[in-house]
Formats: structure tokens, C-alpha cells, sequence
């Protein structure tokens, strides 16, 4: 596998900015255009090394031995005329091309998407929210304006292929000599040739940046979500158009409420009396204080619903529920006055000695709470 690293000549643990400084001083000095077409070999293993490790995903996958182009492969320039030229040849006859090939290259390619994480507050991911957020990206060269020239200068055509990117040769083969067309090494197949790059962006057209982006997240998302921001990722080289922005959700964890799809779920604690006796009780929830009303002989475990103070749906109206599970308190000790109440109390309703009721361990706490939020 090609070092990267050692073609930049930088650390493993270098910084992106240390990569960027790295590159712009070796692309100055071996761009084909500067120090002629011997060195465009160097000068595409530089560029590939820079386009994996300004990448934090591509160059984690390079670290990790996992990045499809990191790896050497591919013959040098006096590699031999292989099947593949053959058949291309044949091909572009049958085409009615004749090896003419199919014209010069453009310098100018789309942009590669981006990948960020944004953290929500659960009200954020319930009702919606603007963020702006800052993206370190590929920007177009404002020097050049993604021509990768120098202001006041423009491309030469190439001397060798006459702007045509491509130059014909023959070759030999067990079907005897045929005529090949491959890209033209003196301008890497591009037709022309920048003479005096921009010393701004060493001639690629585009230099990287911080800059503001605004996302507007819906109501409703959830934890992994992803949002496609079209046209906010990196500009393609030579001002190319730019990739998409992906910006997924990471929703952080609500001291109180916890989210079940699009219903919420709490606790509240309440004095066995109250549950005896019934009560209003107020609630903080995602919309302000509401009122629970706690009707007389509300069981341990039984749950109170507030409908529509869940999350938001999110393909269409409406939001989910907040579901309020109550745990009835009992207390654990009692003055003299409040035990002669209650022993008057079991007295009044015959429970002074009550009888011992077994059931089946499904039908306990766990049972009832799985029926109810089945609606069984």
C-alpha cells in the first residue's frame, strides 16, 4: 500500500493543516505544468495523497488499511499493451470511432459529499429547530475563480496532443500491429496545459475553508436521522460543482422524559392518599406546566396519558403522547395521631387482618404496564 504519509512527508499524527501546508509546497513543485510532463506521475500520487488525508473518513479508512485507493496497483508508463487495448480498439472501430478517442479530459468534476453530527435537546427534536453550524470544506478559489490559473493568464493548448487530450500509437500484438489511443502524458490528458498555476490553490481551483451553513431540522427526528443539505459539500476541482451535505442527528438524553418513537414516557411519585382520594396534580412537560388529573383510586403503576405532548410526527401533523407512570408512595413512618387514623381506617373497611391473594407472577407490574401500552 502507497505511504501517504511519507509522500507528504509528514507524520502519521499531522494535523489537517500540516497535510494542506505539505501539499500546497510539494504541488508547486511538481506540477506537471511547472516542471514538465516527467513529473505528472509524482504529481497525481501527491494529489491522491492529499484527497485521503484531508478526509478525516478517508483517512481513518486509510489508517485502518481499508481505503480502496490507497493501494499501489497499475502499471508504470512502459507497461505492456494488454487485452483491455486490444478490445478497446476493436471497439471504438466497430463505433465507427477509428481511435480517435473521446476528446480532451475536463479538469473541472463534481464534489465529494460531507458527513456531519449535529446534537439535539430533545424540544429541539420534538418541535424543530434553524442551527447554524460550521463546516470545514472545499471552497472555489476566489483568486482564481476556479480557473486554477493565475489572474491574467488562461491554459495553453498541449503541443503534443494538439488540445485532442489523447495521442495514438501502435502497437504490437499476436493480432499484429493495431493503433491504441491513450491519454496524453504531457497534459494528463486535458488538452491544454497551465503554465502559471494560481499560487493561491497550486492550481487546483479550489481551496478548503470554515464556512457557515444553516440547517433546518423538521420536527420529529430521531436519534441516527439524516438530513440532505443539496449542493452545501465540497466544490469539485477546477470550480466544480459541489457535493451534498449530510448532516445526521445525534439526540441527547432528557434528564426526565424518555422517548419512545414519537411518545414520551415519565415517572411521578404520589402519597397513597392522594391516589385513594384523587387529585390535580402540575406537570412539567415539553410544552410548559399541565395539569394531571389523578382520578380517586389510581393504582400503583398505572399510567395517566396526556395526549398530543409527545414529539412532533414527522411526515405529517399531529405529535405523540406523554405517557405518565405513577408510583404511589407509602408512608414509612407515622406519628402517633396518623396510626390511630389508619387503624381506623382498616377497621371501617375490614382490614385489620386481610387475607393473602396470590396470582400468577404475569399478572404483576410488568403485565399491566405491557397492557396498557398495547391497549389491551
Amino acid at each position: 500500500m502507497t505511504d501517504y504519509y511519507a509522500t507528504l512527508g509528514v507524520s502519521r499524527d499531522a494535523s489537517t493543516e500540516e497535510i494542506k501546508r505539505a501539499y500546497r509546497k510539494l504541488a508547486r513543485q511538481h506540477h506537471p505544468d511547472v516542471a514538465g510532463a516527467d513529473n505528472a506521475d509524482k504529481f497525481k500520487e501527491i494529489a491522491a495523497a492529499h484527497e485521503v488525508l484531508s478526509n478525516a473518513e478517508k483517512r481513518q479508512m486509510y489508517d485502518m488499511g481499508q481505503y480502496p485507493g490507497a493501494g499501489g496497483g497499475g502499471g508504470g508508463a512502459g507497461a505492456g499493451f494488454g487485452f483491455s487495448d486490444i478490445f478497446e480498439t476493436f471497439f471504438q472501430a466497430a463505433a465507427g470511432g477509428g481511435g480517435a478517442g473521446r476528446g480532451p479530459a475536463s479538469r473541472t468534476r463534481r464534489g465529494q459529499d460531507a458527513l456531519l453530527r449535529i446534537s439535539l435537546e430533545l424540544s429541539e427534536a420534538a418541535f424543530g429547530v434553524s442551527k447554524d453550524i460550521e463546516v470545514e470544506t472545499a471552497v472555489i478559489c476566489t483568486t482564481c475563480q476556479g480557473s486554477c490559473c493565475r489572474p491574467g493568464t488562461s491554459p495553453t493548448t498541449c503541443e503534443v496532443c494538439h488540445g485532442r487530450g489523447s495521442v495514438q500509437r501502435m502497437a504490437r500484438s499476436f493480432l499484429g500491429q493495431v493503433m491504441t489511443t491513450s491519454a496524453c502524458a504531457n497534459c494528463s490528458g486535458f488538452g491544454t496545459i497551465i503554465t502559471d498555476p494560481c499560487t493561491e490553490c497550486a492550481g487546483e481551483g479550489r481551496v478548503r475553508t470554515r464556512r457557515t451553513v444553516r440547517v433546518n431540522v423538521p420536527a420529529g427526528v430521531d436519534d441516527g436521522t439524516r438530513i440532505k443539505l443539496t449542493g452545501q459539500g465540497e466544490v469539485g476541482p477546477a470550480g466544480g460543482p459541489p457535493g451534498d451535505l449530510y448532516v445526521e442527528v445525534r439526540e441527547k438524553r432528557h434528564p426526565l422524559f424518555t422517548r419512545r418513537g414519537d411518545d414520551l414516557h415519565c415517572t411521578t411519585e404520589l402519597p397513597m392518599t392522594a391516589a385513594a382520594l384523587g387529585t390535580v396534580l402540575e406537570l412539567e412537560t415539553l410544552d410548559g406546566v399541565r395539569e394531571l388529573d389523578i382520578r380517586p383510586g389510581t393504582q400503583p403503576d398505572e399510567i395517566v396519558t396526556l395526549k398530543g405532548l409527545g414529539i412532533g410526527h414527522l411526515n405529517g401533523g399531529g405529535r405523540g403522547d406523554l405517557h405518565v407512570h405513577v408510583q404511589v408512595t407509602v408512608p414509612t413512618k407515622l406519628d402517633d395521631s396518623q396510626e390511630t387514623l389508619l387503624r381506623e381506617l382498616a377497621g371501617l373497611r375490614g382490614e385489620e387482618r386481610p387475607e393473602a391473594r396470590l396470582s400468577p407472577a404475569g399478572n404483576g407490574v410488568f403485565s399491566r404496564l405491557r397492557e396498557k401500552l398495547h391497549g389491551r
